[in-house]
This record gives C-alpha cells, structure tokens and sequence, in this order.
C-alpha cells in the first residue's frame, strides 16, 4: 500500500484536500481503515472503511467519466475531497470520493464499511439487514445506514464544517499484507480485469465479488427472446476472488 504523503490530521479531524489530490490509485488503498462519518437531525452514523473501488476517468471504461463530461457526474471532474453521488437501478444512491487535479475525474467508489459509531440508527435506516456486519456491506447498504442521497452530490468531505467527511481514525493502519486488491465488481468490457478494488483481509464487512453479468437476451427455441438477468448460483461470492497482493 502506497506511503501517503498528505498532510497529517488528528484522529478526529477530516484529512486534507491533498490527500485526495493524488493518483487515485494512491488514495483508494489509502482510505482503508478512514472514518466516513455523517452527522445528521436523526444523530451520527460512522464507518470503518474496508472496501472500496477506484475508478481513473478518461483512462477508465468502467468509469461514469469515460465519456465525458455530463451533468450527472459533473462533480467528478471537480476539485478533489467532494463527494459524487448518483443514482443507481432506480432505488439506490452509491457514493464517491473525487482525487487528483480538477478535469481528471478520477474518483473512489466506496463499497463496504464496519458501523463503529451509530449502530441503532444504521439499523432503523437498514431494517433489513440480518447482523452488524450487513448494515453498510455493499455502496447501496453503505449510503443507506450513513443516511446518504443525492442531496450530498458535490459535498465537501475535506471540509470540517461538512456533516459529511472523512476522518484519519483512531488506531493503527491496516498492516501492508492486509490489504489485498482485484477486480472490480460488476465491471464488464476493456476495464473487468483491473485489479482496482481494495480491501482489508479478513474482515466481515467486506461485500462478496461479483463479476460483471451479460445483459444481452437470448432467443429460446421457440423463437422468443428471454429476459436477460443474472444468474446468481453461478456467480462467486468469494470477496478474494482474484485476489493479489497491492
């Protein structure tokens, strides 16, 4: 794991605008173990992060940036530290930290983190999670328990004022030999096999890996197009599946 060179912060202090403006491929290993907190009228909810994704814009075909500049993702091409949220499969918000210089693009997808702070209004938010572990384990359940929306599209997080942000946490950082790295999950095409996904060994909280599920329709025998979907029993749930040393 890349040796972060920012500007050090205090455990509860956000970390600074130049630890974001760096190759995102420095800072996605580099977030893991951070606090992602939201202060919130309900009460705080804080995070533990153990995974997450980096996606490296023009360069990247399984970034929302590929193609350009758009109003949906126009935050990512923004100054490093803010958030990009966006919409997804038309009932789930996933939430990005945007790196590097403005115009790059380059952002972190965060995928999976350990409530330590909040736990009895992450559980109201996501009722229907069986255990702890599940509460924010995948980037839909994650903005879910954190209470996170579009209205948090182009927040600050490198702001200290922020109700969102991300903190340098307490405690030591995830030992080098912990942090693995493979593909991405569910990312299909000329970037599926990047080993641009990152999380800490061992932990629960970590969400299983899911390649990326053809979405093309079939013609059965008698001529009729089957619905594309995916077919779950066939894919891995193995979160190391790929895996390889960073």
């Amino acid at each position: 794991m890349p040796t972060s060179d920012a500007t050090p912060s205090r455990a509860d202090e956000p970390l600074p605008r130049d630890f974001f403006d760096r190759p995102v491929l420095e800072v996605a290993p580099d977030l893991l173990g951070r606090l992602l907190v939201h202060d919130s009228p309900e009460g705080t909810v804080a995070l533990r992060l153990t995974e997450v994704e980096a996606y490296d814009g023009a360069d990247d075909p399984g970034s929302h940036a590929f193609r350009g500049k758009t109003p949906r993702n126009a935050v990512m091409f923004g100054p490093a530290g803010h958030v990009y949220v966006y919409f997804t499969y038309g009932m789930h918000y996933c939430m990005n930290l945007v790196c590097g210089v403005p115009g790059e693009a380059s952002a972190v997808l965060i995928r999976a983190g350990e409530v330590v702070v909040g736990e009895a209004l992450a559980r109201a938010r996501r009722t229907t999670a069986s255990s702890a572990r599940d509460l924010a384990r995948g980037p839909a359940r994650l903005t879910t328990a954190l209470g996170v929306g579009k209205a948090y599209d182009g927040a600050d997080a490198a702001d200290p004022a922020s109700a969102l942000r991300v903190l340098a946490g307490e405690g030591p950082r995830p030992a080098k030999g912990r942090v693995r790295r493979g593909p991405r999950v569910g990312v299909a095409g000329e970037g599926a096999a990047r080993p641009w996904r990152f999380w800490i060994e061992g932990e629960p909280t970590v969400s299983a890996y899911r390649p990326a599920v053809s979405r093309r329709r079939r013609v059965a025998s008698s001529g009729r197009l089957v619905p594309a979907g995916p077919t779950e029993p066939d894919l891995p749930a193995d979160p190391q599946e790929g895996a390889t040393p960073p």
